[in-house]
Order: C-alpha cells, then structure tokens, then sequence
C-alpha cells in the first residue's frame, strides 16, 4: 500500500500459468504432430485427398486425445488435492494447538522470531486456518489450484487451432508440393508461437522461438524420412 493509502496493484506472469501451459502445449503439439502428419503422408507419395483426409482426422483426434489427457492429468492432480484439504481439516479439528505451532515454525524457516510467527499463525488460523494451511504449508493456492475443465477445453481448443495451419497450407498447396510448403510454414507458425509463449511468460524471444522451431523441424524431417521409406517399401 502506498503512502496515501492508495492500493498499489501489481500483474505478476505466474498469473498465467495455469492457461499458458495448456495453451502453449496444445498449439504446439497440433502443429508439430499435424504438420508432421501431413508431411509423413505426403511424402509416401499419396494423393491430395489422403493427405487431406489424414490430416482432418489427425486434427479431430489429437484434439480429443489433448482434451481427456489434460482432463485425466489434471484431474488427478486436483484429487490429490483435495485429499491433502481434507486431511488437513482433520487435523485442524483434531489438534488445532499442534497446527498452529506447525504454522508458527513455517514463518520463523522464513526468517520471523519465533514469538511473532505465533502471532502470525493466531492471526491466519483465527480468519482462515485452512486457507492458511492450504497455501503456506501444502502450497496450494488460487494461482496455482488444478482446473481439470478448463485445462482440458483450452488444450483442444489451441491443438484445433494449431493443427488447423498446416492442413490450410496443404488444402491450397500444389500436390508437388506440398511437403515443402507445409515445411515451411509450418516453420515460420512455430516460430511466431514460440515467440508469443516467449513474450507471454516473460522468457526471451530468441531462445523461446529457436526452442520450438527446432523440435518442430525435427519432428517433420524424422517423420517425413519415415513416410518416404515406407511409401517406396510398399
């Protein structure tokens, strides 16, 4: 609070963190693993049709595998929890007195005097104990609390999203060519998304858009490597 008494409000990058994850790790992953798809088939020597339909059905699936594992995952996350809540409601109701001195030793680790982390720990308990405990002892708080749906909707929103591209550049690309050109733009969408998930969560630009660009060129060389063996094998 400042002098005047005005509240002084501040935006922090961790305020990001739960959707930032699951954003950045959708639109990657559908463009990486459509991409890659795309170039796998194409390079097998298949039509514009199977490439296209291939890709449609890479999108459609890989949306819906992103959405039940970040439902699962998250979910479980949340379970664990809530179990460790109820538990330590428990011991509040059981023992309050040991709580608090299990509080108090939390503030005087920090650096307070132990006579001062008491009253810290009267305080806390007396308007919120398990609110206390929650985010001091167990470090569950607000930012950082597991939101299975949310998590899930944004992970097959932004893998939609991001697969959506290259299936774009293919439906309009040549039959020839195809693999270079979903290559390639493929490159420059994971670059600007590196350079977006960079600039959200506060990381520098070159190394956060060098980092997805060169796993993204990876898995489309691998795979398309991949496609061509196969497509003269068979």
């Amino acid at each position: 609070m400042t002098v005047s008494g005005a509240v002084h409000m501040e935006n922090h990058l961790i305020d990001r963190v739960g959707w930032l994850r699951a954003a950045v790790l959708g639109a990657n992953d559908g463009l990486v693993s459509t991409a890659s798809l795309i170039v796998g088939v194409a390079a097998s020597a298949a039509g514009t049709s199977e490439v296209l339909v291939a890709g449609s059905a890479g999108l459609v699936a890989g949306a819906m595998s992103m959405a039940a594992g970040e439902y699962v995952s998250v979910s479980s996350q949340s379970d664990t929890e809530r179990a460790d809540l109820a538990k330590e409601r428990r011991e509040l109701a059981d023992d309050p007195a040991a709580e608090r001195e299990e509080l108090a030793r939390i503030y005087v680790a920090r650096g307070l005097d132990y006579p001062l982390a008491l009253q810290v720990a009267d305080q806390l308990m007396a308007k919120d104990a398990i609110g206390a405990h929650a985010r001091d002892e167990l470090g569950i708080s607000e930012l950082t609390t597991a939101r299975p749906t949310q998590a899930a909707l944004t992970s097959a929103a932004t893998f939609s999203a991001g697969a959506a591209l290259p299936l774009t550049v293919a439906a309009l690309s040549p039959a020839n060519l195809v693999v270079p050109a979903v290559a390639a733009a493929s490159l420059v969408f994971l670059a600007v998304l590196g350079a977006l998930g960079a600039r959200a969560g506060g990381a520098g630009l070159v190394r956060g858009t060098a980092r997805v660009a060169s796993w993204g060129a990876a898995a489309m060389a691998v795979t398309a490597g991949i496609g061509s063996l196969v497509g003269h094998a068979v």
